[in-house]
């Protein structure tokens, strides 16, 4: 294992594989973002409507090495500059991971550099941290949601981070993708279904809100799913051929999306009061959502709490994030030597 050595300035290179984006990044000291280059798959995976592992897998291979030359290139810097290499091994796809993992590990042994590993959900957690007014984030309950994950978290400080509750089944940005295709709105759902949400009424449908226990804050976002579904397809969910104007299509997606707010503000304001807290994170992708921050927005101020939204730019799968967290682990000496492993 590489031995740390303190310097004044810390350039940390963060490296993201572990879903469909393949990005790199240098931060400064956790807060000064250098560079993040995100290389995006959307256009790889519209056609079958969501990811599929193994073209993300190679996608990675053909343009991890190029996002970093170009991460280090828009920083200004080179390897002797840097002061460790991170990179997100868990959780995540397990082919997009390995190539992520072991493009860190090499340029980790060739530079004689310590490695760093990071939880890709807490680092959608540190995103908020990014934020130029983001100076006391923590402690706060954090509220990660996105295509593959919807958590709460109790955040005592960047690394000690414990979970409340997390979905039971689908994950928001999943239900987001699938109701986009039963909508025939295409792939991502859920910058689509934002767009479209804002030309709707939300209250013209009624869509159930699983609350599951008083107490729990855990999610199902499966019932809601398929409440479109049935909506749209009839009762058996078959009819096929369905047309849906554009002022109906609206409004199913704007009484979709409010059904998935509800839920997510509501769960978390219940976190906050069980934890005796008054800081909320918000991060990962479905955070993009201009429903989701105002809603949020809203109920901090009713109840007199502070948030912290990650940048839009940080929203979604970046390695700015992985950076940024990687600094208070290199402060911590929570390195990790070239046995590192990918964990899906």
């Amino acid at each position: 294992m590489v031995i740390f050595v303190p310097q004044k300035t810390l350039n940390i290179l963060g490296i993201e594989t572990s879903c469909d984006e393949t990005a790199a990044a240098v931060v400064s000291n956790g807060k000064e973002v250098l560079s993040s280059i995100v290389a995006s798959q959307d256009e790889l995976h519209a056609k079958y409507g969501g990811v599929v592992p193994e073209i993300a897998s190679r996608a990675h291979i053909e343009r991890i090495n190029p996002v970093i030359s170009e991460a280090l290139d828009r920083a200004g810097v080179n390897s002797s500059d840097l002061a460790a290499v991170a990179v997100s091994n868990r959780p995540g796809l397990i082919g997009s991971l390995l190539i992520g993992v072991s493009a860190a590990k090499t340029l980790a042994w060739a530079w004689g550099k310590p490695l760093i590993d990071i939880d890709h959900v807490h680092a959608h957690i540190y995103a908020a941290a990014l934020a130029p007014q983001a100076d006391a984030t923590f402690p706060a309950v954090a509220l990660v949601v996105s295509g593959g994950h919807t958590a709460l978290y109790l955040c005592r400080s960047p690394l000690d981070i414990e979970r409340l509750g997390e979905t039971i089944d689908d994950a928001a940005g999943e239900a987001f993708d699938k109701v986009a295709n039963i909508l025939q709105l295409g792939y991502p759902g859920g910058p689509v279904i934002d767009k479209l949400s804002r030309k709707g009424n939300p209250q013209a449908v009624y869509f159930p809100r699983s609350w599951l226990d008083k107490k729990s804050l855990d999610f199902s976002f499966s019932g809601l799913k398929t409440a479109v579904l049935y909506h749209v397809r009839g009762q058996d969910g078959r009819a096929e051929n369905i047309h849906l104007d554009a002022g109906a299509q609206a409004d199913i997606a704007a009484s979709f999306q409010q059904a998935v707010v509800d839920v997510l503000v509501g769960k978390t304001m219940l976190a906050l009061r069980q934890q005796g807290l008054k800081r909320v994170i918000l991060g990962g992708g479905v955070s993009a959502n201009s429903a989701l921050r105002g809603a949020m927005a809203q109920a901090c101020r009713e109840a007199d709490a502070e948030l912290f939204l990650a940048p839009l730019a940080y929203c979604t799968d970046n390695a700015a994030m992985v950076a940024g967290l990687a600094y208070h682990k290199l402060q911590a000496n929570l390195t990790v030597d070239l046995s590192l492993t990918a964990q899906a």
